[in-house]
């Protein structure tokens, strides 16, 4: 589901960090699956995690352009619009300012 698909956010959190510019480039490794992704706002960010009953469960490092830096969890629906891959993202994040919690929406490119 995963293996070579290529995303980006199309509804950004008010708290979100990633956008529309950054891109997401996917792997899968039977339920494993793992992503780099850079573009707007970041520098260089990693995901890892485990897909199951329609759900992504995955943890994320980032590197902001100004050098902040961030990590969290984040759960996703799968779905599907139009033959493209879905996902909407609940994150958590930790950064420098602290704990936020947000919703994101990935579409495949």
């Amino acid at each position: 589901m995963f293996q070579d698909i290529r995303m980006n956010v199309i509804r950004t959190a008010s708290n979100g960090i990633v956008n529309s510019e950054t891109i997401f480039d996917f792997s899968q490794e039977q339920e494993l699956v793992f992503a780099k992704y850079s573009g707007g706002n970041i520098k260089k960010g990693y995901l890892v995690g485990n897909v199951k009953n329609n759900r992504l469960h995955f943890c994320y490092c980032q590197v902001r352009i100004n050098g902040m830096m961030d990590h969290g969890a984040s759960i996703c629906e799968i779905s599907f619009e139009d033959d493209k891959l879905i996902l909407t993202e609940k994150f958590e994040m930790s950064s420098e300012r602290g704990k936020e919690i947000g919703v994101n929406i990935f579409k495949e490119l």
